[in-house]
């Protein structure tokens, strides 16, 4: 009798093998990740794991989550080790180039993206990756050739817009930065990042100052007038540019460092 409860027991505390996880549960997984249902996904990817289960459906799970939780290196370093073992798999490339890109590792995030955007079913998301990359190693050629094959994927993609006048911005482009941020601004109005863009080209373009918008806060107008400066001075309007960064710091209504800064440097060019 002993025996026999001795055996039982062992065979209880035997653990048991991994299982792999059914079609149906990462799809109910992956579809919380993909509506923003965060929590709830981690919860199950957990309660899976506790139970033993294992293997690449979990690994892919994991970047996922990292990936729209914003977890860039996290995310980086999982998609890399799926991409080692499909290195054809156009999404998780994709994701890859885009996570080095978040996570500002450049060194990866080159490669990455050529080798998203070398893969036949490649989506604009790739190829805007590949023109942030260019733009961000100063490769305005391929920047271009990028963006513009991003939108061709995908029409009026205000993403692209967006990154399509920045460049144009970071070359000092004024005039072609405006009608990319225009339609971006036109096709998504929430967005922050477009329409401060748009006004600094358009500030490099103005005789005048921006204005205070209504309701606008101290800290806001200050830094539009200081974009506005250091715009100014990019095309050599010393007077203008000195206006600006004084007009940021007494908007601020303390001092405003980086207004300060560009203001010292500025009136101390001849």
């Amino acid at each position: 009798m002993l025996r026999l409860l001795l055996l039982a027991g062992a065979a209880a505390a035997t653990p048991t093998a991994p299982q792999p996880l059914s079609a149906d549960r990462f799809a109910e997984t992956e579809h919380a990740i993909e509506v923003g249902r965060l929590d709830q996904a981690r919860a199950m990817i957990t309660t899976d794991i506790a139970k033993g289960t294992q293997g690449e459906a979990v690994d892919r799970l994991l970047a996922d989550l990292a990936f729209a939780d914003g977890k860039s290196s996290e995310a980086l370093e999982r998609y890399k080790l799926l991409l080692g073992r499909h290195p054809a798999d156009a999404l998780i490339a994709e994701r890859a180039a885009i996570s080095a890109v978040r996570a500002g590792d450049m060194a990866f995030a080159r490669g990455l993206a050529n080798h998203a955007t070398s893969l036949p079913q490649a989506t604009w998301r790739a190829w805007n990756a590949r023109g942030v990359v260019a733009d961000l190693g100063g490769d305005f050629p391929t920047a271009d050739s990028s963006y513009e094959r991003a939108l061709a994927l995908a029409p009026d993609q205000p993403e692209v817009l967006t990154n399509m006048g920045w460049s144009r911005l970071l070359r000092g482009d004024w005039n072609g930065a405006i009608a990319p941020l225009e339609q971006a601004v036109k096709l998504m109005p929430n967005s922050e990042r477009a329409a401060n863009d748009l006004e600094l080209a358009r500030a490099a373009l103005a005789s005048d100052l921006p204005q205070r918008r209504d309701g606008e806060s101290d800290g806001d107008w200050a830094a539009r007038l200081n974009d506005a400066g250091v715009a100014a001075e990019l095309r050599g309007e010393r007077a203008r540019a000195i206006a600006a960064f004084s007009q940021a710091i007494e908007a601020r209504g303390s001092w405003y460092t980086r207004a300060a800064n560009n203001l010292s440097a500025v009136s101390g060019k001849q």
